[in-house]
């Protein structure tokens, strides 16, 4: 069985302000640091043997942070990059809103091949470490998605809230996925 633990980087200035970041690579903020360090903490007794990350600074950043104790192989997979909001991005809800009412971006990834990419990097995954635990940080539609792939589409909640530096749990077995824990947070309240 493989335990995959679901961190979602840690904040950007971007997500303070409410912008849509995408495929745009912003860098952590000083509180995306300090969560990045709390999820270090979190992996104090950690069992995991590898690190998958998207390329994006916010989530390679937050990998690096995590993984200083630990000096794991950091993966790096585009499988797992913020899905591309073409001209929406840096927009805040208001301004898409105006803008895009019906949320047709220019420029945007389309829905079928960002969800293809996603499962091919679960299967990458779940093909390279079959009896291991590994830690993935990703970006919030990538996580919400994958754990809409994974609890099959319409159990999981739409408006589902994610937190940066959020920590939830994935486990496949014969290629069979579920969800564990949902973005705990815990960690980032000392």
């Amino acid at each position: 069985m493989t335990k995959v633990y679901v961190v979602r980087h840690g904040e950007t200035d971007w997500n303070r302000q409410g912008r849509l970041q995408g495929a745009t690579d912003i860098p952590l903020n000083t509180s995306g640091i300090a969560q990045a360090t709390a999820c270090r903490n979190y992996f104090h007794d950690n069992k995991a043997v590898a690190i998958f990350t998207s390329p994006l600074k916010r989530a390679s950043d937050t990998a690096a942070i995590i993984n200083e104790p630990f000096q794991l192989p950091i993966t790096q997979l585009s499988a797992f990059q913020e899905r591309a909001f073409g001209q929406a991005e840096g927009m805040t809800y208001e301004e898409r809103s105006k803008v895009y009412p019906r949320k047709n971006y220019p420029g945007q990834e389309s829905f079928s091949h960002f969800i293809a990419r996603l499962k091919e990097g679960l299967r990458i995954i779940e093909q390279q470490y079959p009896n291991d635990a590994v830690i993935l940080v990703a970006h919030g539609a990538v996580i919400h998605n994958l754990f809409q792939i994974v609890e099959n589409d319409d159990l999981f909640p739409q408006n589902a809230r994610l937190s940066n530096g959020g920590i939830s749990t994935m486990y496949t077995k014969d290629s069979k996925w579920w969800l564990g824990k949902y973005n705990e947070t815990h960690h980032l309240m000392v």
